[in-house]
């Protein structure tokens, strides 16, 4: 048994090669991620005498170019989880934090852990797409949050109220019809000065230019608002525009963005097997299907349904001690944040949409509430309930496939 430890870090990584019993066969050296060093380390490790098994610890991306270099090679590698991995290091009684003492702890991590070590299998080129699209999508979504609120911050000034009357950012479209109706008027100072009935005509003239629904009676909601709204800045003052002007183009940049991201993750999850199973469950509609394909990758990788509801943090540990048994536990929240937040999402939607009567997700959130459960307690059982039928169903697709 030879295992080689690899503490990762931006651009490099400490590397060690031990034996049972703390026997080193390499002292602790770096290795850069480039091809000359990796194909150094490759060339190392080839001429070992003995079962070889890699060993390093997930960083976010900065451990991928050596994943990938290695596992191209053909080497067993496996890939500990961060918080396996801290466990593991909290057991030293004098604990020393340096990049050469890591790398030694994850090789006899690797050597404590022999029989249990998986050799990871690099996901197809689609699945690491799609996720880097999926995580791409959700920090423009914030950034996307960020500039509505800003917006609506500046409205209130000489357009108190308006963001509850016009929708904005459709994912569909790709249109923002409060802020396409803002940049024409920008202040109620602009609308009050028309007539109603001549306002009414511009706005139904300005929403069929657009696209939008023509509504006469939108318009007069609309004006009647402006006439009893109270603007705290005058529309004389010239700032005012400038800033409410720059903060709509901000938003259409990043909507732009955003659009063109959810289009290419659809045309990639929609060449998938397994993305007409997704859509065709209750409360998943086209953007919800490819966000949750995107987020949860292959779910082959799971060696159960199980491993998939840990992978979303909804799995609640069990706790005992002694005759003490907690049954009130609460779920680890230790997983992807993003994907619990899609899987909520598609929740709600169950919820607030017509769906089938047998449907049983939505069966056994109605049945938990009925138990008393709050309503968001009911809906993280019913996610619960949701992922095990997904990684069913997407398993049975592929072992069609392959049968």
């Amino acid at each position: 048994m030879i295992s080689v430890g690899i503490d990762v870090s931006k651009g490099k990584s400490t590397v060690i090669i031990m034996k049972p019993c703390g026997k080193n066969l390499t002292k602790a050296f770096e290795v850069r991620h480039i091809k000359k060093d990796l194909e150094q380390l490759s060339s190392m490790i080839s001429e070992l005498k003995g079962e070889v098994k890699i060993v390093l610890e997930a960083t976010g991306i900065y451990h991928l170019p050596i994943l990938q270099y290695l596992n191209e090679k053909g080497f067993f590698v496996a890939v500990i989880n961060p918080l396996e991995m801290k466990k593991y290091k909290s057991q030293r009684l004098r604990p020393i934090k340096t990049d050469k003492q890591d790398a030694k702890t994850i090789a006899n991590y690797g050597l404590d852990n022999w029989y249990h070590l998986k050799n990871y299998v690099i996901g197809e080129d689609i699945y690491k797409e799609l996720k880097l699209l999926g995580r791409q999508y959700a920090h423009y979504m914030r950034l996307h949050i960020s500039n509505v609120q800003e917006l609506t911050h500046l409205l209130d000034y000489t357009m108190p109220g308006l963001k509850k009357l016009l929708k904005g950012w459709d994912k569909e479209s790709g249109k923002n019809k409060l802020a396409d109706f803002v940049e024409k008027y920008w202040h109620f100072a602009n609308i009050t000065k028309l007539s109603e009935e001549k306002f009414v005509e511009q706005y139904n003239k300005w929403a069929k230019e657009k696209g939008y629904h023509q509504s006469q009676e939108k318009a007069r909601i609309i004006y009647n608002l402006a006439k009893e709204g109270i603007p705290t800045i005058s529309r004389n003052q010239a700032s005012i525009k400038m800033l409410i002007m720059e903060a709509i183009r901000v938003m259409r940049e990043v909507d732009h963005t955003l659009y063109k991201i959810l289009t290419q993750m659809k045309e990639l999850a929609k060449s998938l097997p397994e993305y007409e199973v997704v859509r065709a469950m209750g409360g998943v509609g086209d953007n919800l299907a490819t966000k949750l394909i995107a987020e949860i990758g292959d779910v082959r990788r799971f060696h159960a349904g199980k491993a998939l509801i840990a992978y979303a943090g909804i799995d609640a540990p069990p706790y005992q001690s002694g005759q003490f048994t907690g049954n009130k536990r609460k779920i680890s929240k230790k997983g992807s944040s993003l994907l619990r937040k899609i899987g909520y999402e598609v929740m709600q939607s169950l919820k607030s949409h017509k769906v089938p009567k047998d449907d049983c997700v939505y069966n056994y959130i109605l049945k938990k509430e009925s138990e008393g459960k709050a309503k968001k307690s009911a809906k993280i059982a019913g996610l619960n309930k949701f992922l095990r039928i997904y990684y069913a169903r997407v398993q049975e697709v592929y072992s069609t496939l392959t049968a």
